[in-house]
């Protein structure tokens, strides 16, 4: 039987170890800020927001909300963004995905200054990356590096499958594997024999948006698997990309969904607006 990864213990550890930083730069007279921006009323996207909201309050981050109605234009998202670079007390910009149809989402991230893209989606930030030359990492595959080392799983020369290639998740996720020292493969939609590749994972990370999608018999037995998935199962109620009851039976360790990676995404935004502040301040660690 897997032991089960818990996020929520590690992510509070993470927020405690930012918190700690924030009192200290307090004493420098710098606060770091973040400002989200959210567009139209999708549930989920608030809900995000909120728990965005209540974790800087909590670590002592200033935040400010930006909620924008479904028909704003681009211009206007635009002119936002381009204002919030200009604020001196703030450090990091969000702008919560999805957009409403119509807005052109990567024209918003490549307008939001890279010193201030704390998700890491401007280009010249994936660049970075990609050279292993980086201020800021995307906050999910950061925390999935993040639970491995809480756990003290060994990367090094492990052979890691990641399934999913979005630029949110999958395509960063196997560089940092990879800048880990691990052997990578990235699977998708037309991958041949995926549970033959998924079988000699020693670690395997399931990003690909679908309920239950690795099985039992797709995993090698004593693998760590690591479910960034967040669906909805037949019933209606919250699972990941991972059969988690039959997977946790045949893997060394698994996360749960919820309470694995979720946690961790807040908790490395957190870092990274913190990481954020401290570059436009001057402030060299």
């Amino acid at each position: 039987m897997a032991k089960r990864i818990d996020g929520k213990a590690i992510a509070a550890k993470v927020r405690a170890q930012v918190a700690c930083t924030v009192a200290a730069l307090a004493e420098k007279g710098v606060k770091p800020g973040l400002a989200v921006v959210i567009v139209g009323d999708d549930p989920a996207s608030r809900t995000y927001v909120n728990n965005k909201k209540k974790a800087c309050a909590e670590a002592g981050i200033y935040s400010e909300e930006y909620a924008l109605p479904a028909q704003t234009t681009q211009r206007e998202l635009m002119e936002l963004v381009a204002r919030l670079n200009e604020k001196r007390d703030i450090h990091g910009i969000l702008v919560q995905s999805p957009l409403p149809k119509g807005l052109d989402e990567e024209a918003v991230v490549e307008a939001i200054n890279p010193e201030k893209d704390v998700d890491a989606f401007h280009p010249s930030n994936v660049g970075r990356i990609m050279i292993g030359n980086y201020h800021f990492l995307p906050c999910t595959p950061a925390g999935v590096i993040e639970l491995l080392r809480s756990e003290q799983i060994e990367i090094a020369g492990k052979n890691c499958v990641v399934i999913g290639r979005s630029n949110i998740v999958g395509k960063p996720m196997a560089m940092l594997l990879l800048h880990n020292n691990g052997t990578v493969t990235i699977c998708h939609s037309k991958t041949k024999d995926l549970k033959e590749i998924c079988k000699n994972a020693d670690i395997l990370v399931a990003a690909v948006g679908k309920p239950k999608f690795v099985t039992a018999d797709m995993v090698k037995p004593g693998a760590v698997v690591i479910d960034v998935g967040m669906d909805r199962d037949e019933n209606g109620k919250l699972c990941g990309d991972v059969d988690f009851a039959n997977v946790e039976k045949i893997a060394s360790y698994i996360t749960p969904v919820p309470g694995g990676v979720g946690p961790m995404t807040i908790a490395m935004l957190l870092r990274n607006t913190v990481t954020a502040a401290k570059r436009q301040c001057g402030i060299v660690e």
